[in-house]
């Protein structure tokens, strides 16, 4: 296979990726905007977390609502749980790296706030544990995963808000939860600026 074959195999599996999980995925999404909204709008704040790509995710994510996405308005409180390496490494280094999350949102969240946990394969043990924190602080959950969910979809509750990419290809699950993440910063922005309903 030529490389320009590659690239076009690569566009059209994304594009097919995407159209498919339109379906599974509009609900939610619409339920996890409105739900963040009107947290954002009552002054409480959406923290994220993940790994690897999706910590990528988790930080671009926090920056588009704390500082802005298309439009003017207000910044949103937002915080990235991946960002400070002297907390991630002092936890790592003390207890687990499965705690490297859940400590921070036991010192940061309050009830009412909104936890996005990211986790491609669904699997990850320190964004698990991070929810089982959420959950014990009375902090909703909306979690971004793929392949099934994995073990965080099946701990979340019935108040969470699970948006599971339905495909099992890492690369492509990575690509819709940014699709996901611009859907919620769009929605957010239009609900908080009176542009929908």
């Amino acid at each position: 296979m030529s490389l320009l074959q590659r690239i076009k195999t690569q566009f059209d599996d994304s594009l097919a990726v995407k159209s498919a999980a339109l379906p599974a995925l509009a609900a939610p999404l619409e339920q996890a905007i409105r739900l963040m909204a009107a947290t954002l709008s009552a002054g409480g704040k959406v923290m994220s977390c993940g790994n690897g790509g999706s910590a990528a995710d988790s930080q671009h994510f926090a920056a588009e609502l704390l500082n802005r996405f298309e439009k003017e308005r207000r910044p949103l409180a937002a915080l990235a749980l991946t960002t400070d390496t002297s907390t991630l490494t002092s936890i790592a280094n003390d207890y687990t790296f499965d705690q490297v999350f859940a400590k921070q949102v036991a010192a940061l969240g309050r009830a009412g706030d909104v936890l996005l946990a990211i986790s491609t394969s669904g699997n990850s043990p320190n964004v698990a544990a991070a929810i089982d924190t959420a959950h014990a602080l009375g902090i909703r959950v909306v979690a971004l995963t793929g392949k099934g969910g994995g073990t965080i979809g099946q701990r979340l509750g019935s108040d969470d808000i699970h948006i599971c990419v339905p495909a099992d290809r890492t690369a492509r699950i990575q690509e819709v939860h940014l699709l996901t993440i611009h859907c919620l910063c769009d929605g957010i922005d239009a609900l908080i600026l009176g542009e929908s309903q």
